[in-house]
């Protein structure tokens, strides 16, 4: 009996790990089997020495959004467990240590939007769209603009997700859904680049900044400075803190212990 092909792919390059939706005659669509096979791929990335992660879609399309013949005739309770692991998803990949770029070769619709918005850089050829369709139909993307919503400011927000119209890669990057737009022959320079200058340093300082921020973003500011106080004391006293102020003091190139 033969073994189906996987749904998601991972191959490691050097010093990060690329993970590709793998379904392009399905668009990429995030069914409940797409979901916990991401999962499981960004589990085992985060208990790797990988120092990043790049995110991205075999074919035409990122990500279609979830996938309707997956939902149709699901119950309320069968609906309820599928969004609330593809939330977990979503939210895994903030909680790893690595940082994640999404590589946006193509449109990024719904939950796939949601997908881009959750990572935490994002690079786009400059043909990508980008929609929350739910707006001009009969089921709202709630759950999409929830990450969706973070990364815009309010107008932007509700424009995209109340009319379900498309946005190109360069309206996406100039309010703030997507780092920057590039030309096809550009995208995977651009990945990389971007990905390398944000895993540089001690990749032990560099999860637990990620984390840090994450934590702190929606607080009120006093609180926010608190969780910042407390995870910059703590971080203070790890062997990499501790190289970061003497390398600088003693005028020499640091040796971190978890490059």
């Amino acid at each position: 009996m033969s073994t189906p092909d996987p749904l998601v792919r991972t191959r490691r390059c050097d010093w990060y790990t690329e993970v590709t939706l793998a379904l392009p005659r399905r668009r990429n669509a995030l069914s409940l089997a797409m979901i916990d096979e991401l999962t499981g791929a960004l589990q085992e990335v985060a208990a790797s020495d990988a120092a990043g992660v790049l995110l991205t879609g075999e074919g035409p399309v990122f990500s279609s959004g979830h996938d309707f013949a997956d939902m149709t005739g699901r119950s309320y309770g069968d609906m309820r467990q599928l969004l609330r692991r593809c939330a977990d998803m979503m939210l895994l990949v903030q909680q790893i240590p690595q940082v994640v770029l999404a590589r946006v070769q193509g449109p990024a619709l719904a939950a796939g939007c949601q997908l881009v918005a959750s990572c935490d850089l994002a690079v786009a050829v400059d043909s990508a769209t980008f929609s929350v369709p739910g707006g001009k139909a009969g089921w709202f993307c709630h759950t999409p603009m929830v990450a969706v919503g973070r990364q815009l400011p309010p107008k932007r927000a509700l424009e995209m997700a109340l009319t379900g119209d498309p946005v190109d890669a360069a309206t996406a990057a100039s309010w703030g859904l997507v780092n920057r737009a590039v030309a096809a022959s550009e995208l995977d320079e651009a990945c990389v680049d971007l990905l390398g200058r944000a895993t540089r340093g001690s990749r032990l300082s560099k999860g637990l900044g990620k984390q840090t921020y994450y934590s702190q973003i929606g607080l009120e500011q006093r609180q926010a400075y608190d969780v910042a106080i407390e995870a910059m004391a703590a971080s203070s006293q790890t062997a990499d803190g501790q190289e970061s102020m003497n390398s600088f003091v003693e005028r020499r190139p640091a040796e971190y212990v978890d490059r």
